[in-house]
């Protein structure tokens, strides 16, 4: 059963049908035979019994035609009469030599029936020549005699007639009974055939109608939200590796619905839920991660002077140049999440960080210039009023990123993570321009008496 689960449909489909094939295969040969059979009997039929009968008939008439040449040259003394005879004679010997080739003459007294005939000619020899000399026959005592020889060889040979014609008659009923047997064998093997064809179609459908009910009933559980529920479908065949997509498309869509339950609709990024589920999932799982927050400086001034739709574009085009720099540099498995606002975060291997962020970094403060009027940027600063009316000058916008590692410490929750990184993040703020800062250990005591590593980013 293990190695039919494997096969493909097609090899089942061969595999089933194999039983039918080779019933028909058999059906084939057993009428072949009994076809060659029947061919022979016909054949011996024609060839010997009819012909026999053919045969024998015609030597009554020609015998009978020969013994009335003989007794009308006893009478008339005609030389044409006694050649006629002489001639019928050698018409039977004829005869006699062709049954002598038919195939089955073994039973036939070919030889008594040709002795019989040389003492019928032998007996008419002595007339002629006591005709010829003029002696005295006796007719009557002859007469007996030839025609008791006369009906001898006629009985021989109506007794040979009756033989071929029994020998006929038993070959076609023996043609008959062959044909029976042949019909019922053919009828019986062509039985067995369709029962093993739906006993074949009966299995592949069955095997082939459970794997599209279990598909159709996973279906269902999944359209209701269900993406834990997986497909159990054991057969290695096409249904197999359908199920295994379909197993493998359920956790993908399982993992996009974690990812996205509550995504941003500014920048279709997972949201705080989905960020802080995956963070927490990470860490539990043991594995080693870098978990990156970000957040943009100074984006309220620009919010405020050039309107909200310029700052949703700001917005998105972080959102870009974040997910470029995690693909070009991440794996798979990194993820990048919207907290919301100006606030992202992105979770990669400890070992892709630095790259992430230099490039974050470096394309950030390429890409704000463009958000600015000349103006602005030719001075480096816009001008705003607080509340409470006063002028201030506000930097260009810049890019602070927080990065906490658990490479070399303790295993930390998603809790003592965030908080760090937030710290971590204040730090970063009060560094100028677009800079990212490494807690390399993570340990919130150590992290306020050890200085945290930063790198920097001058706006150009």
């Amino acid at each position: 059963m293990k190695r039919f689960l494997r096969l493909t449909l097609e090899e089942k489909m061969i595999l089933g049908y194999m039983p039918v094939i080779l019933v028909t295969i058999f059906i084939a040969a057993i009428s072949l035979q009994g076809l060659q059979e029947l061919d022979k009997i016909n054949k011996n039929i024609l060839k010997s019994d009819t012909v026999l009968v053919q045969l024998a008939d015609r030597m009554v008439d020609n015998l009978l035609a020969q013994e009335a040449y003989g007794r009308r040259f006893l009478i008339l003394q005609s030389q044409e009469m006694q050649e006629m005879f002489w001639q019928r004679g050698q018409d039977f010997k004829t005869l006699i030599a062709r049954v002598h080739e038919l195939p089955e003459q073994r039973s036939i007294p070919i030889a008594r029936l040709a002795s019989l005939h040389d003492e019928f000619e032998e007996i008419y020899k002595q007339e002629f020549s006591a005709a010829a000399k003029h002696s005295q026959i006796h007719e009557a005592e002859s007469d007996d005699f030839m025609k008791g020889k006369l009906d001898e060889i006629i009985a021989l040979i109506q007794t040979l007639e009756k033989t071929a014609a029994t020998n006929q008659q038993q070959k076609m009923l023996k043609f008959g009974s062959v044909s029976i047997h042949i019909f019922r064998t053919t009828l019986m093997l062509s039985g067995l055939a369709i029962l093993l064809g739906f006993g074949a179609i009966a299995v592949i459908s069955r095997s082939v109608s459970k794997s599209i009910k279990q598909l159709k009933q996973a279906t269902e559980i999944v359209s209701q939200g269900k993406f834990t529920h997986l497909a159990a479908i054991e057969s290695q065949d096409e249904f197999g590796e359908l199920a295994k997509a379909f197993n493998y498309m359920t956790h993908r869509l399982g993992r996009l619905e974690e990812l996205h339950i509550d995504s941003n609709p500014l920048t279709r990024l997972p949201g705080g839920v989905a960020i802080e589920n995956i963070l927490k999932k990470r860490l539990e799982s043991g594995a080693y991660l870098a978990f990156c927050m970000m957040d943009l400086d100074n984006f309220k001034s620009f919010n405020d002077r050039y309107g909200y739709a310029k700052g949703n574009e700001v917005i998105r085009a972080t959102a870009d140049l974040i997910r470029d720099a995690v693909a070009k540099y991440g794996t798979d498995d990194d993820f990048v999440g919207h907290i919301g606002g100006d606030d992202f975060a992105v979770i990669v291997k400890p070992a892709n960080y630095k790259k992430i962020c230099e490039t974050i970094v470096r394309e950030f403060d390429l890409k704000v210039l463009s958000f600015y009027r000349p103006e602005d940027k030719i001075r480096g600063y816009i001008e705003g009023v607080t509340r409470q009316g006063l002028k201030v000058r506000f930097p260009l916008m810049s890019i602070s990123i927080a990065v906490v590692t658990n490479e070399h410490v303790r295993k930390m929750n998603h809790i003592e993570v965030a908080e760090i990184a937030a710290e971590l993040k204040e730090h970063a703020k009060s560094q100028p321009g677009s800079v990212y800062v490494v807690n390399r250990r993570g340990e919130r005591t150590e992290h306020v008496t050890r200085e945290p590593v930063f790198v920097p980013k001058v706006i150009k």
